[in-house]
């Protein structure tokens, strides 16, 4: 059995953040375990720019940031394996992985970081009527193929679903040339960062269609086209809305889900909201020794905040293998409600936190002129205005360590959207 103090499984943002913050921290014997050919995960098929500016404060490509990330890895002689992927993790924290050249591996880690990224949701889980013709993509896989492989998918396209992946290929497929018809959305809101829709739609005078779906697909062999039909509240086909758009390929951009499986295999306790592990301030999950960061946490619309969130975990796990669990203070449950669907971290330990704590979260709808609040208890802490919240951009608050110690007998935070 190989021996190490931190396991790292997946070598995309968040797993070479942690792995060189861990290092820095003390840590020398660490093992980033990758199933693709290349560390730098999916950012190796981002060729679009936009990365970059709060880390480097410059802006970068996709394959540009994680080049950099893979840069300093090297630098810091952190081992890591290629081709490998990880079958099974226990709770004593012996991870088993296979790849060609050493077979089956078993590895005793003294701390885990699982940093596996997301997937995209598949059009099964989408139910479309129809065939299941030649020409259905998700929009992940087309970008791949554009991207990295060298293959148009098609020349007439329609999208479904506003994600950043979606906007970003509807601009990607159209300086290819092609001809992307119109982007149909489920939701009255755009589920993307507002500067994607800018630059990748309106500067190509590509239409967005607001709660419309794909209610038909037509063709057997190949995508001959598909009917888009406009939503009710409900999420119901209106009748007599139906408009029928010739193409030969449709472009799935419907959201992502963080890649658990192992997490819940090994007995994590996740989040039904974000389909994530439920984590403290220290990114620790409920099984001790095992820390969680990035898109498997939740889905980040920012590498950035990937890369941040993964320091901050590799620190936690360094301290954990050097000094052992710091078993002092208590846990507050923070309360995501009023709007707030969700919050990172979902515990807080005002002895173990840093002077400085972000709390992120996502809202459910699109708000304009509300207030961001932060209830210590029955007290209001923050109050700060917004004049538009969505669910496509990130919001954050910052929690400061010495205010927390002076309320020390609250049980609960919440944070919570309010209009006046």
């Amino acid at each position: 059995m190989l021996n190490y103090d931190i396991v790292i499984v997946g070598g995309g943002p968040a797993g070479l953040a942690a792995a060189i913050s861990a290092k820095k921290h003390g840590v020398e014997r660490i093992l980033v375990l990758e199933r693709d050919k290349e560390l730098g995960g999916i950012l190796n098929q981002c060729i679009h720019n936009g990365f970059g500016l709060h880390t480097f404060k410059e802006e970068l490509t996709g394959p540009e940031y994680a080049g950099r990330f893979v840069d300093q890895l090297l630098e810091a002689k952190i081992e890591y394996k290629l081709n490998t992927m990880v079958l099974h993790i226990s709770e004593d924290k012996v991870i088993t992985a296979m790849n060609r050249e050493e077979g089956i591996l078993e590895i005793q880690a003294k701390a885990v970081i699982l940093a596996m990224g997301c997937r995209e949701r598949s059009r099964g889980a989408l139910n479309i009527p129809g065939y299941r013709p030649a020409g259905i993509y998700s929009a992940g896989t087309a970008q791949r193929l554009v991207n990295m492989e060298g293959y148009l998918p098609g020349r007439e396209v329609v999208i479904l679903g506003s994600g950043d992946i979606g906007l970003i290929m509807a601009r990607r497929m159209t300086l290819e040339g092609a001809k992307v018809k119109v982007v149909a959305e489920l939701l009255p809101y755009s589920g993307g960062l507002k500067r994607n829709i800018v630059q990748c739609l309106n500067d190509f005078d590509i239409p967005l269609k607001l709660s419309h779906t794909v209610v038909d697909i037509k063709g057997k062999e190949r995508v001959e086209g598909v009917t888009l039909a406009q939503v009710d509240e409900n999420r119901r086909p209106i009748p007599g809305t139906e408009e029928f758009y010739s193409c030969d390929t449709l472009l799935l951009s419907c959201g992502l889900i963080p890649e658990n499986e192992l997490s819940r295999e090994l007995g994590v306790e996740m989040s039904p909201v974000t389909s994530g592990p439920l984590v403290n301030e220290s990114l620790e999950t409920n099984i001790e020794g095992v820390f969680a960061c990035g898109n498997v946490l939740h889905v980040h619309d920012l590498v950035d905040f990937v890369s941040q969130e993964a320091e901050a975990a590799g620190k936690h796990a360094a301290e954990y293998v050097l000094e052992g669990k710091k078993a002092v203070g208590r846990e507050i449950p923070i309360i995501a409600t009023d709007g707030v669907r969700y919050t990172v971290p979902k515990t807080i330990n005002p002895m173990r936190m840093e002077e400085e704590h972000v709390i992120r979260f996502r809202v459910g709808d699109v708000y304009k002129n509300c207030y961001v609040s932060v209830y210590f208890g029955t007290e209001r802490i923050i109050h700060r205005k917004r004049p538009i919240v969505a669910p496509g951009e990130m919001e954050q608050v910052v929690l400061k360590k010495a205010q927390l110690l002076e309320y020390a007998s609250i049980d609960t935070i919440t944070v919570k959207l309010e209009m006046e």
